[in-house]
């Protein structure tokens, strides 16, 4: 049984600012492009926090594997979450599935949901194709430089939601705050980067091949229904709570299944206690509660994302 706060790791991406060191108190130098606040991925591991237990400072993927109900599942943790700042526009991507990422690139493919925490004036995304595209269209497109003409650009605010399935093209612009939870994988097949260079001024590496075989190009439904859920998906589920007072929860039965917690605090404060261990709940913070702890009790005014497994 366990609720641990979770320390997270970062990236210092090209693209990315400093709202998330400024804004949501993550104590990191320079650009902080994303914070990943759960996760086990050997690319970077979320560290338990603030604990008199013995995994205090080590990473959660230790906790995992010497507690396997943990979850609520066998199994390991199907899930990454992260905080994304773009200061700059991302490039133009997609993320294979399961069948396709595990054959030539040895882990799981990537479907992924985003969270709009805070966008300026006039921000977008590129989310899908405006229209129907065969593969040679496509690839005609990113060939000649027009292949922002055949994307769908939608403007956003916060609030908005966005479910990605893998497959999708997709790019967050410029000035948008947010959070993504994703499947457990750090597979990205860029399409086009606007030009850009990195650190020692050579252009970034593009994967057209790729990214032509696994795309979807079709257009996005507009309409989804995902049963009272924010979102739900075979990996993961996520509903956004608003807490005003007290309100309970149980890993062992939350709508009415077995699951491992996982907050993400968006806006607020207040307190998450179990009646012995009690964490102060602020902006930002991640923690992670095991699928086998009792009930427990979040008091104040602030909202979360709270993530639990899929379908």
């Amino acid at each position: 049984m366990a609720i641990f706060k979770l320390q997270p790791a970062h990236t210092d991406y090209l693209w990315g600012g400093t709202r998330l060191r400024e804004e949501f108190g993550k104590n990191f130098n320079g650009i902080v492009a994303e914070t990943w606040e759960l996760s086990i991925h050997p690319d970077g591991h979320s560290i338990i926090t603030e604990t008199e237990s013995s995994y205090n400072h080590r990473p959660l993927a230790e906790y995992l594997a010497d507690h396997p109900d943990a979850l609520g599942k066998r199994g390991k943790l199907p899930i990454l979450i992260k905080f994304i700042d773009a200061a700059q526009d991302l490039s133009i991507q997609v993320h294979p599935n399961d069948e396709y990422a595990l054959a030539h690139e040895n882990q799981f493919g990537k479907t992924e949901c985003w969270y709009i925490i805070d966008a300026k004036p006039n921000a977008s995304i590129y989310y899908g194709v405006n229209k129907n595209l065969t593969k040679e269209e496509f690839r005609s497109a990113i060939e000649n430089g027009t292949v922002l003409d055949v994307l769908n650009k939608v403007p956003v605010k916060a609030g908005d939601f966005f479910f990605i399935p893998a497959g999708t093209i997709h790019a967050i612009g410029a000035g948008i705050l947010i959070a993504e939870i994703q499947q457990n994988s750090n597979v990205t097949y860029r399409v086009y980067d606007f030009n850009r260079r990195d650190a020692k001024g050579n252009l970034r590496e593009l994967h057209i091949d790729k990214a032509i075989a696994v795309s979807d190009l079709t257009p996005p439904q507009s309409e989804l229904d995902f049963n009272g859920h924010l979102c739900q998906t075979p990996y993961f589920t996520v509903d956004k709570l608003t807490v005003s007072s007290e309100l309970h929860c149980d890993p062992a039965n939350f709508h009415g299944k077995k699951s491992f917690h996982s907050l993400l605090i968006l806006e607020g404060n207040g307190r998450l206690t179990d009646g012995e261990i009690s964490y102060e709940v602020k902006k930002g913070d991640s923690f992670f509660i095991s699928a086998d702890h009792p009930i427990y009790s979040l008091n104040g005014s602030f909202t979360m994302l709270l993530t639990t497994l899929g379908e």
